[in-house]
């Protein structure tokens, strides 16, 4: 896989997890250990692991140095390499919020914009890339501001991140977003009626384009799914980036790619599907609560 085309439109965490899975495959091929080539530029084994993993920062001249040690002796794919080396360390597009969101989401939104498709399941509130800009602000307000203690401009500052994510996801025609919704999540009335009716047009709205799949798990089928909060899975274009499972607590943040993780909810999520409306009963669904709620 080349280096540079692959990660021309990606976030330094994602460009970090390609250039990895390259030295991995470089290293590999040469029949070395991760100690011998941690010696190689001075670290040790579990810093070539976390380079490898796309988890650090990396130095241009620790992977000039690897690449002599692969024996690349090809310009261009030097190049290449070194390119993406730099572009590693760059800073996103969300850095100017940075200090207004949670270190531990940082990843996230790097991941989020490189994701090929995204499924997201929310049992408590409509996903985040589907809420309107009243409804975002309102939820925030709830959530954050009363966890923790938040003055308005920094959830301010929240909701200009949640919104860009939005915009940002719909530039892209190919992406594709998943999203399974809870009822009650539809009929908890956050910041009022005239709230959650524009809430719902919006997402009547979006469920009828082509590159979102919103489904309903009605009051009647209440989940049964063996997980008891949001999660979200992204899936990647590009072989060399594994499946990553996104699930956020109260302080941190889970990101798990193991294929036992990641098919583990790859079952909850075929069961959520299962309980839910399909895409028509889910929007002929909408109809009926925004219907209820002009009574």
């Amino acid at each position: 896989m080349a280096a540079g085309p692959a990660a021309h439109a990606r976030g330094p965490t994602v460009r970090r997890m390609l250039l990895g899975a390259r030295l991995r495959r470089l290293r590999e091929l040469k029949g070395l250990s991760r100690e011998e080539a941690g010696y190689a530029i001075r670290g040790s084994h579990s810093k070539i692991s976390r380079m490898e993993l796309g988890r650090t920062a990396v130095k241009e001249r620790d992977i000039a140095d690897l690449l002599i040690l692969y024996g690349v002796t090809d310009e261009r794919e030097r190049r290449n390499l070194l390119r993406l080396a730099r572009e590693a360390n760059a800073r996103g597009w969300w850095h100017r919020y940075s200090d207004m969101i949670p270190s531990w989401t940082h990843p996230y939104l790097d991941l989020e914009e490189a994701a090929g498709s995204v499924r997201t399941y929310d049992p408590c509130q409509i996903p985040e890339l589907l809420q309107t800009e009243d409804y975002a602000r309102a939820s925030l307000a709830i959530r954050d501001g009363i966890r923790e203690g938040m003055p308005p401009i920094e959830i301010e500052g929240r909701l200009s991140v949640r919104l860009m994510r939005q915009r940002v996801f719909a530039r892209s025609r190919r992406r594709t977003l998943g999203a399974i919704v809870e009822e009650a999540a539809l009929r908890r009335f956050v910041g009022g009626p005239d709230l959650i009716r524009g809430q719902l047009r919006h997402l009547l709205r979006m469920s009828e384009t082509a590159t979102v799949d919103l489904r309903i798990i009605p009051a009647d089928r209440a989940s049964l799914a063996p997980t008891g909060r949001a999660f979200t899975v992204l899936r990647f274009d590009e072989q060399a980036i594994p499946d990553v499972v996104y699930v956020e607590l109260l302080t941190t943040a889970l990101y798990l790619d193991k294929p036992a993780d990641t098919d583990a909810f790859e079952r909850v999520w075929s069961r959520l599907e299962r309980e839910a409306l399909s895409p028509d009963a889910s929007r002929a669904l909408l109809s009926r609560l925004m219907e209820r709620l002009a009574e």
